[in-house]
């Protein structure tokens, strides 16, 4: 894929993401990618998982913003840094930054992807 093809993609995915489109966010998937968001807690299987990791930020969240702020490429691989904006169900908001690793495979699929971002920061400012 080339940088704007990969461009293109990734700005997609995120709107997928946004949206909460569980559909969406699973077509830009290999059927064996592993999600480890965020690095250092089990990984997701994301075609197994997928309904209920949207089941869970769609009862959290009220409105999830995720913008890819910048992002590099090479070879089958990009980084994302990216600004994450949410509302939560209890009226309190929150925003947070990170990165995200993806690994492409041949046919463009995302077969493996890495986020880097305080989760539990973040949500003690949700629960505070």
């Amino acid at each position: 894929m080339s940088q704007t093809e990969i461009e293109q993609f990734l700005t997609e995915y995120y709107r997928q993401v946004t949206a909460l489109n569980s559909e969406g966010w699973l077509q830009a998937f290999s059927e064996d990618a592993l999600v480890y968001d965020p690095v250092g807690k089990p990984p997701l299987n994301v075609h197994q998982d997928a309904d209920k990791f949207f089941e869970i930020l769609s009862k959290f969240y009220e409105k999830l913003e995720i913008t890819p702020n910048q992002i590099f490429s090479g070879g089958n691989r990009a980084a994302v840094q990216w600004t994450m904006n949410v509302l939560a169900r209890n009226g309190r908001t929150a925003t947070t930054e990170g990165i995200a690793i993806f690994e492409f495979n041949e046919a463009g699929k995302i077969q493996k992807l890495e986020s880097y971002w305080d989760e539990a920061a973040m949500k003690a400012k949700l629960m505070g």
